[in-house]
């Protein structure tokens, strides 16, 4: 069964603590997990203030359906929370 990993690097503009951060990327985590039925956490830059990396896992029984997924949630991000900007994104796709 086909495993898609993503990892995207996120910069949070205006955050000016880790209390600041964490609340402006719960609601992220839970909204994604909620709406695509994917595992979700935030992985690095776990003390830095502006930025964030984030690695999500899908599986599924066609790998074709992975890509076009993984897009969906990119785009989902991008205009559902425009105060979080992706600056950096990877896909993988595990056989």
């Amino acid at each position: 069964m086909p495993l898609g990993l993503s990892y995207l690097s996120l910069h949070l503009p205006g955050s000016h603590s880790l209390k600041d951060k964490r609340s402006r990327l719960k609601p992220l985590l839970a909204r994604l997990h909620k709406e695509f039925n994917i595992s979700i956490v935030e992985y690095d830059r776990l003390d830095s203030w502006q930025q964030a990396e984030l690695g999500f896992a899908m599986i599924c029984n066609d790998s074709r359906l992975l890509q076009p997924a993984h897009t969906t949630i990119l785009d989902f991000i991008r205009s559902h929370f425009p105060d979080i900007q992706v600056s950096d994104e990877s896909f993988e796709i595990i056989d």
